[in-house]
């Protein structure tokens, strides 16, 4: 049995492979058509690759190493498939000169060739990368909130659309979402690993965002990892709390564990970049030319983040394993015990 799989009990998927398609198609247009109305953003292409040592391609918690190859007609430069666009997306607003309120979305796809692959997780990512322009005076966790609340109502909408073209599924996600920091969830509970913690308060209100990851607890480690140079994760938000970031998670009974749907955050000013810098010991980063570009004054202020795209499909349409969703590839072993288990993935 493969430790990283969840098997649940007597599990028959609610659509056949030919409307899955189908519903994936009606999420997914739904869901960005809403969420640039609900946010104003513009539609944007973006890169698959992006060049080495420039500090533009995402280093997530800054261990993972990106996909990279040579360009033969570039004089063999050096490029990097991407892990995320959180940087890009900012010199992107830069260069469009999009105004305080306004921002920008786009389908981002990744390939993570270090990821544990499980239910949840694929060599594949593909997200709504989205970014907005924001003012100093909206660097504050009431603002941060506020987003999050739009996002929400989104996710919202777009469960119940799909419910409505299929009967089978119905709606779950409470009317709410509730706010928690990752300081407080250690207090409450201090025994159980940060995912454990995820889990029961997940089930407890239905969703949650988590506040503040990447700051080190009480116990001297972070919730879970963040890159030092783009969401502010260092800065006290209210004299208390640390953290202007989070994660938008849900219950999720198919597998009953949490399910985590959207990261998050305002992004870092000059200031907070070199204090996290120094705090991750990423000095060296202060050099490269997205990290340059920030310190001098020629990026504006934003927040942004990624919504799974191939998640919130797996969540709306109850699917037991993301290769239902996406077209990846896995472990022999998985595959065999998925379709054991009517789990078949595309």
């Amino acid at each position: 049995m493969n430790d990283n799989l969840i098997i649940p009990e007597n599990y028959h998927p609610l659509l056949n492979l030919k409307d899955t398609e189908k519903a994936i198609r009606l999420i997914k247009e739904f869901f960005q058509i809403n969420l640039s109305f609900e946010l104003n953003l513009m539609r944007t292409t973006a890169p698959l690759f992006v060049k080495s040592d420039t500090g533009i391609n995402d280093n997530l918690n800054g261990v993972e190493k990106p996909v990279s190859f040579n360009v033969k007609d570039m004089n063999g430069i050096k490029v990097e498939i991407v892990q995320s666009l959180a940087k890009w997306k900012r010199m992107a607003l830069a260069d469009y000169n999009i105004k305080s309120g306004e921002g920008i979305y786009t389908d981002m796809n990744a390939i993570r060739p270090d990821e544990i692959l499980d239910n949840l997780h694929s060599l594949y990512v593909d997200q709504w990368d989205w970014e907005r322009v924001i003012s100093a005076k909206e660097q504050n966790l009431v603002f941060l909130k506020d987003i999050v609340i739009k996002i929400y109502d989104v996710m919202k909408r777009t469960e119940k659309y799909i419910c409505h073209f299929y009967p089978k599924i119905k709606p779950i996600l409470p009317e709410n979402i509730t706010f928690i920091h990752t300081e407080d969830m250690e207090e409450m509970y201090p025994e159980l690993t940060p995912q454990e913690r995820e889990n029961v308060l997940c089930k407890q209100y239905g969703a949650i965002f988590i506040i503040g990851i990447g700051a080190d607890l009480k116990n001297g480690k972070p919730h879970d990892g963040r890159a030092s140079d783009y969401d502010d994760w260092s800065t006290p938000s209210d004299g208390k709390y640390k953290g202007l970031n989070g994660d938008i998670m849900v219950y999720y009974p198919v597998l009953d564990r949490a399910f985590e749907l959207s990261s998050m955050g305002i992004r870092v000013d000059a200031e907070s970049l070199m204090r996290q810098l120094k705090l991750k010991g990423n000095m060296e980063r202060e050099k490269l030319l997205y990290h340059q570009c920030l310190l001098k004054g020629e990026l504006p202020l934003t927040i942004g983040g990624g919504i799974g795209q191939s998640r919130l499909c797996m969540f709306c349409l109850r699917k037991a394993h993301v290769g239902e969703i996406q077209s990846s590839i896995w472990p022999d072993e998985m595959l065999r015990e998925c379709r054991q288990n009517n789990i078949i993935l595309l």
